[in-house]
C-alpha cells in the first residue's frame, strides 16, 4: 500500500487520539519482512480456555494451542477439517473416536500432546463454573486408549458437538502437567504451547507479538510473525491502516459508503453477513424495571428503523432474536414489530412510572454511541429519560459479573452484542438462568426456555427444532427483557495481497491467512 501524506501531516489530520496510538512503542509504519499485521479492538486477559472471555483471548489459543478439528472462513460455509486429529469418527450416536497426529509436542519438555490431555481438557470445564462449560454439557467422559487414542463419550445424541464443542473456546488442548504445575489454570502466561506459533512478547494494552514456532510439524502458517495492535477507536484504526500501520482492521459500518465510493489504493474490503448478533438489554431484575408494563413500554418505543438507518447505513435488517437468518431457523417476525410511541405513554401511565429516568450502559465504538443516542431519542419521545453511560471494555465486561459484586443486580438497559455461532444453541444458551450474573444481565429466568433449549440439543427433526428455536425467543420478546436489533454485518480492510480467513465468530484466524 502506498501512502502520500508525511507523517506529520497524517497524524494532524486523525487527530489526537490517532496520535496517542501511533505513539506507541514500537508501532509498525512499514512491514517488516514476513510480518502479519492485525488490529484488535482490546487487549487480552485470560489465555486460559476455561476462562476466555473476549476477542485476542481466544485469537491467541488459535495460534498457540491445538484443537482436534479446525473450522474455515465463515464466507464458505465453515467448513470443518481435522487438526490435531489425525482421524476423528463417530463410532455411534454417542461415542466418537480420535486418533492425535503424531509431532505435536508442548514447549518446556512436556512431551508430546496426548489423549489424557485431551481428556484433562475437556473434563475441566464440563459440568463447571467455565462460560464454555455448555460446549460440553452433553460429555459424559473421555476414554484414554493409549497416548493417541481416545474416545469421547456423550450422556446422548447431540450432532452438533462437533462445531460447538472442538474447534474453538474450550475446545483448545492445553497439556495437562504444565497447566497442574501452574496450579490448576492460568491467565497471562502459558505454562506450556503447542500450535503453528508461539508467544514471543506483550506490551500491554499496545501490542502482542506471535513467531512460529519452529518444532510445529503440521501446515506452516504463511507468515513468520503476527504482530497484534490493539487499537479500540474504529476510526482511529481505518486511518492507521490507510497509513500502512497494519495489514487487517475491522471497521465501522458506517464506512461502507465511503469505501465503496473510494478504496484506499491497495486495499479490499470484506462485506459479508455475520453470525453477530446487536440488543438490547432490560433488566427485569433493577426496581424500576420490575413492571413488565414499564419494560414493554421500552420496547414499543424502541425505534428500530432509526437505528437501522442512522448506526447501520441500511445494510442490514431489523433481526427477530438471536438466531440467525442464516441458520434456517429464524423467527418470521417479532411480536412488536411495529413502533407505537402512544401505546408506549399508556402502559407508563398504567404503571405510574410517568417520567421514569434509566442508565443506558454502552461500548464506547462509534457504532454503540450511536445506537445509544437514537435509542435515547426515540424513549424521550415516550417520556423516559435515558442516560448514556459510555464504558470502556474492560469495566463494561464487569457491569453483569457478579464476582464483581452487587452491581448486576440493578444495571438498568445495555447494548449487547456477542459473536454467533454455528448451531443455534450457541446463541440462545446465554439466556437461560444459570447465565444470570455471568453473560444474562436481564435476569431472565424461564423454565420452558430452559426445557426446550435441552430438548432442541437432542432434537434431530429440522422442523421440530425450528420450533423451539421460535418459541425460545417469544419468551425472551414476551418477558419485556429483551429488544432485538441486528446481526451486524462484518466489514473489514486488508491489504489486497492477503487473503484473510474470518471464523464463525468473526474473529481473524491468523494462523489460515496467506498471501495471494
Amino acid at each position: 500500500m502506498q501512502w502520500t501524506t508525511d507523517r506529520r501531516g497524517f497524524l494532524t489530520a486523525a487527530g489526537a487520539g490517532f496520535a496517542a496510538a501511533a505513539a506507541l512503542p514500537r508501532f509498525a509504519w512499514t512491514a517488516e519482512g514476513d510480518t502479519l499485521r492485525l488490529r484488535v479492538t482490546a487487549d487480552f486477559q485470560v489465555l486460559d480456555p476455561f476462562g476466555i472471555i473476549g476477542e485476542l483471548d481466544d485469537i491467541i489459543p488459535r495460534c498457540t494451542n491445538v484443537t482436534l478439528v479446525r473450522l474455515g472462513d465463515m464466507r464458505e460455509g465453515n467448513p470443518l477439517r481435522n487438526w490435531a486429529a489425525e482421524t476423528l469418527e463417530w463410532i455411534d450416536g454417542t461415542r466418537l473416536a480420535f486418533t492425535l497426529r503424531e509431532g505435536l509436542n508442548w514447549t518446556g519438555d512436556y512431551g508430546p500432546v496426548t489423549a489424557a490431555d485431551v481428556k484433562f481438557s475437556f473434563e475441566r470445564i464440563a459440568g463447571s463454573d467455565s462460560a464454555w462449560a455448555y460446549q460440553f454439557e452433553k460429555l459424559k467422559e473421555v476414554e484414554v486408549i493409549d497416548d493417541r487414542n481416545g474416545i469421547i463419550h456423550l450422556t446422548e445424541p447431540f450432532a452438533p458437538f462437533t462445531v460447538i464443542a472442538l474447534p474453538y473456546y474450550g475446545g483448545h488442548i492445553v497439556c495437562q502437567k504444565a497447566v497442574e504445575a501452574a496450579g490448576g489454570s492460568y491467565t497471562t502466561d502459558i505454562p506450556a504451547q503447542c500450535g503453528p506459533y508461539l508467544m514471543e512478547a506483550w506490551e500491554q494494552n499496545q501490542k502482542v507479538t506471535l513467531v512460529a514456532n519452529p518444532d510445529w510439524t503440521g501446515e506452516k502458517p504463511s507468515f513468520a510473525r503476527v504482530e497484534f495492535y490493539i487499537v479500540t477507536d474504529d476510526q482511529a484504526a481505518q486511518l492507521a491502516f490507510e497509513a500502512d500501520a497494519f495489514d487487517f482492521t475491522r471497521v465501522n459500518v458506517g464506512a461502507a459508503a465511503q469505501f465503496k465510493g473510494a478504496m484506499p489504493e491497495g486495499a479490499a474490503l470484506i462485506e459479508a453477513a455475520s453470525t453477530r448478533y446487536a440488543w438490547l438489554t432490560i433488566n427485569m431484575n433493577a426496581e424500576p424495571l420490575k413492571d413488565i408494563r414499564v419494560r414493554q413500554a421500552i420496547q414499543y418505543a424502541y425505534d428500530g428503523e432509526a437505528v437501522l438507518a442512522g448506526a447501520y447505513d441500511g445494510l442490514v435488517q431489523r433481526s427477530t432474536g438471536v438466531v440467525p437468518p442464516s441458520s434456517g431457523y429464524a423467527r418470521a417476525a417479532n411480536l412488536i414489530a411495529t413502533r407505537d410511541v402512544e401505546k408506549a405513554r399508556a402502559l407508563l401511565a398504567e404503571a405510574g412510572a410517568e417520567g421514569i429516568e434509566l442508565n443506558l450502559y454502552a461500548l464506547t465504538d462509534g457504532t454503540s454511541q450511536t445506537i445509544a443516542q437514537i435509542v435515547q431519542a426515540s424513549l424521550a419521545e415516550a417520556g423516559i429519560t435515558v442516560n448514556i453511560q459510555p464504558t470502556e471494555d474492560a469495566a463494561y465486561w464487569a457491569l453483569g459479573d457478579k464476582t464483581a459484586g452487587e452491581g448486576y443486580k440493578s444495571i438498568e438497559l445495555v447494548l449487547m452484542n456477542f459473536a454467533g455461532g454455528i448451531d443455534p444453541t450457541e446463541n440462545l444458551v446465554w439466556f437461560r438462568p444459570d447465565q444470570i450474573g455471568v453473560y444474562n444481565w436481564s435476569f431472565f429466568d424461564n423454565a420452558e426456555y430452559e426445557s426446550l433449549y435441552q430438548a432442541s440439543m437432542t432434537e434431530q427433526d429440522s422442523d421440530k427444532r425450528r420450533a423451539m428455536f421460535n418459541r425460545m425467543e417469544d419468551l425472551m420478546e414476551e418477558s419485556g427483557a429483551f429488544i432485538f436489533i441486528c446481526f451486524e454485518p462484518y466489514l473489514a480492510l486488508h491489504d489486497a495481497t492477503l487473503v484473510p480467513v474470518i471464523l464463525a465468530d468473526g474473529h481473524p484466524d491468523p494462523v489460515s491467512f496467506r498471501l495471494t
